[in-house]
């Protein structure tokens, strides 16, 4: 375990200085004072969008904020190197293992949730896959399912507390973890509590004694995670994300 500690620091502060002297302006300070207008455009249409836009409630705006601009540092100077290091010295073939076995794990929670939120075909889905990749896919290092016509879903507790209701609350970014809101958030503490309790695979037990399968479920899950911070090329990416966010959890919970 402390050789495991050991490499992830040394991993973590390598990256971190190589990747200090390459830092562009974000946009954080100033985003409106580059901002052009253009005169052909329907302005009323373009306010009407842009009303939609800032009205997701959020109360901890400042805060947020912060975090906001703690995760885009955070992840141009730590996490992508990280990943990068990552995939350089990992064969795709164990790449695709990894992420594989990690994503069988996921299936627990949302065999839970399905079942919560009645979805039968889907909870049977789940439960199938959960069979076939631990069973024919060796602890799920493969993904036999997919192939048999049975695709990944999610369904995460944050999900189940929507479709009964529950209403959102106000908006949150949270450190590293990106985008969530207050039922979210819960709901990923659920989730997490309800993967420690079941220790599928023994997989629970394991990451507590030994914090090197965590720190490489947290870079699989970044590694096939496509976002970058910074992709929008907008001054108002903040707003953009968080309404993004916003309406895709609408859109899930009423799947």
């Amino acid at each position: 375990m402390a050789k495991h500690s050991t490499l992830i620091i040394a991993l973590l502060l390598a990256s971190a200085h190589a990747w200090a002297g390459e830092v562009d302006a974000d946009g954080f300070t100033n985003p409106l004072q580059d901002l052009k207008f253009n005169p052909g455009l329907d302005q009323q249409e373009f306010e009407r969008a842009s009303s939609d836009a800032l009205r997701v409630y959020d109360p901890l705006e400042p805060w947020n904020r912060r975090v906001y601009h703690f995760n885009y540092r955070f992840d141009q100077w730590v996490f992508l190197p990280v990943v990068n290091g990552y995939r350089y010295v990992t064969p795709n073939l164990v790449q695709t293992g990894v992420h594989n076995f990690f994503s069988n794990l996921g299936e627990i929670p949302t065999l839970a949730n399905s079942l919560l939120q009645l979805k039968g075909q889907r909870a049977m889905n789940s439960t199938a896959r959960l069979l076939f990749n631990t069973i024919l896919g060796i602890g799920g290092i493969w993904d036999p399912a997919t192939h048999m016509g049975l695709p990944r879903h999610s369904e995460d507790f944050g999900q189940t507390l929507g479709y009964y209701g529950v209403p959102a609350g106000p908006y949150l970014m949270l450190p590293l973890l990106g985008p969530s809101n207050l039922r979210d958030t819960g709901g990923l503490v659920m989730d997490y509590s309800l993967e420690s309790a079941v220790n599928y695979l023994d997989v629970a037990d394991a990451s507590s004694d030994n914090p090197g399968i965590t720190a490489l479920r947290v870079v699989d899950t970044r590694a096939n995670t496509s976002f970058r911070y910074g992709q929008l090329n907008s001054p108002f990416e903040y707003e953009k994300i968080r309404y993004f966010y916003h309406e895709s959890r609408k859109l899930k919970i009423a799947d």
